[in-house]
């Protein structure tokens, strides 16, 4: 059995999760989330408490046992808490600006980005070089910030791009340390 997918998931005051079928709907002081889940796993609510059980021990069932049970979990802790994540731009000239809800970088392009901010999504711009993405899904605020970086991913010889604050940039020796 799931290691994972046998605990049950709390369900913290001022939090509502109503199960119908495969689909998931929590609601929280900071919005609400409805999920469909995938085949083959069963959910129940028993004293604040979500409970995930699998319908039988095929391998797919298995394997998205404690996947389901994440899910859940990631719900519940976005509409009490949220999720953040952490970006930060290296590079002479580099800057970002707000513009009402969206992003403009200035990466080294020719040209100026313009990022748009997703329906649930919060971008701010801290300072010029930091930015700050927030929202109650786990997933689509991995994403968004996902693109962000992607934009200008850091280069491994100055580590100049867009990188999370915790990321840590393994540097190359350039072509003058070969001799």
């Amino acid at each position: 059995m799931s290691r994972i997918g046998k605990q049950p998931v709390p369900v913290p005051d001022g939090v509502d999760v109503s199960i119908d079928g495969l689909a998931v709907t929590v609601k929280g002081p900071k919005g609400e989330l409805t999920r469909v889940m995938p085949e083959g796993v069963a959910m129940a609510l028993e004293d604040g408490e979500v409970v995930v059980t699998r319908d039988s021990d095929l391998q797919d069932h298995r394997a998205r046992h404690g996947l389901v049970r994440s899910l859940v979990s990631n719900m519940i802790e976005g509409v009490t808490k949220g999720y953040e994540k952490n970006l930060e731009m290296v590079g002479v000239g580099y800057r970002a600006a707000q513009k009402g809800s969206d992003l403009e970088l200035q990466v080294g392009f020719s040209h100026s980005v313009l990022v748009e901010a997703p329906e649930g999504i919060d971008l701010k711009v801290e300072d010029q070089t930091k930015i700050q993405v927030t929202g109650i899904d786990k997933v689509v605020v991995g994403q968004v910030a996902a693109n962000i970086r992607k934009i200008r991913p850091p280069e491994p010889y100055k580590g100049k791009g867009i990188k999370y604050v915790d990321e840590v940039i393994r540097r190359k020796a350039g072509k003058a340390a070969g001799r």
